[in-house]
């Protein structure tokens, strides 16, 4: 087996773990970003827990036959870099998109989400839905405003007896 086969096949394996484990996989085009910026976006990705990597499409096409990725082999035409999300998975789609606002060179393609298949209008869509910590706080919130009203209603119920009761002493 030649050495060039054995690197191959051991970045399809390498692909094949990360797939495993990731909750979602984005589909991007790079061309056009400097180096600087590439290097900024990968910071980005790594502080978020999410993985970038650069693969050639045959490989990609060859890791994810028989997965839930699948339906990505479509979109994998001409430079493309993807990134996978282990814990959450909005962030992938989440950086690209905030990130392209300043660097037009980078662009969303296609992903998938839990085991769904996202076009470009819906990975654009679920980029914008704010991440699990938000969602959960805003969720908290939600449930300890009217805890807490209930709290000082009580109080100013008991407050007012108490006033009632100081009175007619």
């Amino acid at each position: 087996m030649s050495k060039n086969l054995e690197i191959k096949k051991a970045q399809v394996e390498e692909i094949k773990d990360k797939l495993s484990r990731a909750q979602a996989a984005v589909l991007v085009n790079y061309r056009g970003l400097t180096v600087a910026e590439a290097t900024e976006l990968r910071k980005k990705f790594r502080e978020a827990g999410v993985e970038y990597k650069v693969y050639k499409n045959n490989l990609l096409k060859i890791a994810i036959k028989g997965t839930d990725f699948e339906a990505l082999e479509k979109d994998l035409t001409g430079p493309n870099a993807i990134a996978f999300g282990y814990e959450d998975p909005v962030m992938p789609a989440k950086i690209v998109k905030e990130f392209s606002k300043k660097h037009e060179a980078l662009e969303l393609k296609s992903g998938i989400v839990e085991g769904e298949y996202c076009d470009l209008e819906k990975i654009k869509a679920i980029a914008d839905i704010p991440s699990k910590e938000v969602l959960i706080g805003k969720f908290l919130g939600s449930i300890k405003s009217p805890l807490s009203n209930f709290a000082y209603l009580l109080q100013a119920i008991i407050d007012k007896k108490n006033e009632e009761g100081s009175a007619e002493a």
